[in-house]
């Protein structure tokens, strides 16, 4: 019999493959392995009920708000507000912040929109507040705030000799100068936002009519949504991001997360929350919870988009969701305590902030989406005691896509590459959440994210092209592997046809853990 198998390479091939699941299936149906197995599928199958409800609840306060045409911020009279501002001439003084570092594809398209905007001169300050570490750089972006100033525009170029609390220091450090004094709002934009001429007509006005007002959050419209298929399944979720969980915390509560950029606030309200702080990566969120629990109310003015850039390398996308998922778990570490005893606001709204806002967004969306596609599914092939219904398998999961998906019509039949997508991103979202949960290495990792610009526009600009040792990311291809020997087994043993997944999963890790995604720039 061995001298059959190593005469026949196919044989041979099949033997060690089964001898291999064999093996990975005795270690599966272990007596210590399976409780904790069936412990784990419980609790996924709980936060998938807790997720399913979440954004259940969501769409159906999306359904009343648009249906009754009850959105908060068109309860203001915008119109009637401009003309009698414009009548009594009674501009109040804006700053516009501009945070930079090394925004060399860039910093000519944002300083630009910002200098464009429509606001009387006198009663508008631009500042441009460069961290960059290019010398040669620093003097380009000098040179374009000088061009600006003899346009007439008021702009301050700002710099410092360290990065001491990055985005934070450099806004802190930007509203102690002097001449900010006499400024009631200040106006917020990263270094690819660029704003329309009218930004600031359709949102200081609400300010000025309701004093209790902190923030006004405007949308995000994405200049290169089209560039790959990276930028496609990324619309998705921000657009359900923006329409949904934004608009909700709008109508229901007054608040939601600052997106740090292409938002209004009151300088009263950010001194009263105690300034900014760098004590996570999340810096606008933070400002935005310590606000809110002093009492100011927030609002989401949805049909103000800012033109801005998403990654379009896999590597920038990868450190951008690090900082955004490990950021949050963090920021709810420091802060539970302090919302718990706050009786300035309702409890109501002190349990949205815990629950929904942060364990349930922050937390679980992450954790369900990793351990139940990519662990309990997986499992549940070498494992017959782990049986999924299908309820939990099917009917949750395919609810909760829908309802994202149904954000961005245009992309609907995407809706497969982005499941398969949201599940390898899971992989680094759970790990960097339970980085901040647990304050390990890595926690304040900030990792400025890459910005092409006009570089895309240049003729050697290309789409992703595998290179042996500079793309490789193991692991998604650990997993990726894992996912291939449980979908070869179901496929020899098992009845629920899990194998069909389990391939077309495999195979989107190996695609990312290739770094066959997103697009590749040559230095």
């Amino acid at each position: 019999m061995r001298s059959l198998v190593s005469q026949n390479p196919k044989l041979r091939v099949t033997t060690d493959v089964t001898s291999s699941l064999g093996y990975a299936l005795q270690v599966m149906r272990a007596p210590v392995i399976i409780p904790l197995l069936q412990l784990a599928m419980l609790l996924c199958s709980l936060m998938s009920i807790m997720l399913f409800i979440e954004r259940v609840y969501m769409a159906l306060i999306i359904i009343c708000v648009k249906l009754l045409g009850k959105k908060r911020y068109t309860k203001y009279k915008l119109e009637n507000m401009r003309e009698d501002l414009e009548f009594n001439k009674s501009y109040p003084m804006v700053l516009v912040q501009i945070p930079m570092y090394n925004e060399k594809e860039v910093y000519r398209l944002s300083i630009g929109a910002a200098c464009a905007l429509s606001w009387p001169s006198d009663c508008l300050i631009i500042q441009v507040l460069d961290d960059s570490t290019n010398q040669v750089l620093r003097e380009m972006l000098e040179l374009e705030c000088k061009k600006w100033i003899q346009n007439g525009v008021n702009v301050k170029y700002e710099t410092r000799n360290n990065r001491n609390g990055y985005k934070a220091g450099a806004l802190k450090e930007g509203l102690d100068k002097q001449y900010v004094k006499d400024c009631e709002f200040v106006v917020i934009f990263d270094a690819d936002f660029q704003p329309d001429e009218d930004f600031l007509w359709r949102t200081i006005p609400y300010m000025l009519e309701n004093p209790e007002l902190g923030l006004v959050q405007a949308s995000w419209k994405f200049v290169n949504a089209d560039e790959c298929l990276m930028t496609r399944l990324q619309e998705m979720s921000l657009d359900y991001h923006f329409s949904v969980e934004q608009e909700v915390g709008s109508s229901t509560c007054s608040f939601f997360g600052f997106n740090g950029t292409a938002g209004v606030w009151r300088i009263q309200a950010i001194k009263e929350a105690g300034g900014w702080k760098d004590r996570t990566t999340v810096e606008d969120m933070d400002l935005a919870v310590r606000a809110s629990l002093k009492g100011w109310k927030f609002i989401f003015v949805g049909d103000v988009g800012v033109k801005n850039e998403l990654p379009s390398t896999f590597k920038a996308y990868r450190f951008q969701q690090h900082r955004w998922s490990c950021g949050p778990a963090n920021l709810f570490r420091k802060m539970t305590k302090e919302i718990l005893l706050c009786e300035r606001v309702s409890i109501w709204k002190r349990l949205h902030l815990i629950y929904a806002f942060f364990f349930v967004r922050k937390i679980v969306a992450h954790w369900v989406t990793f351990f139940f596609y990519c662990i309990i599914i997986p499992a549940s092939v070498l494992v017959p005691e782990l049986h999924l219904t299908k309820p939990i398998a099917i009917y949750i999961p395919a609810t909760i896509t829908i309802l994202n998906a149904v954000c961005t019509p245009r992309s609907l039949h995407l809706v497969v590459f982005w499941i398969l997508f949201e599940n390898v991103m899971s992989l680094h979202r759970t790990k960097a959440a339970i980085i901040g949960l647990l304050e390990a290495n890595r926690v304040n990792e900030w990792v400025v994210t890459e910005k092409l610009g006009n570089t895309m526009k240049q003729k050697n600009a290309k789409k992703s092209r595998f290179r042996i040792g500079e793309k490789f990311h193991f692991l998604e291809l650990i997993m990726g592997g894992l996912l291939l020997h449980c979908a070869i087994y179901d496929l020899m043993n098992g009845k629920d046809h899990f194998f069909i997944y389990l391939f077309l999963q495999s195979g989107a890790f190996f695609i990312m853990g290739f770094g066959y995604v997103g697009t590749f720039v040559p230095t």
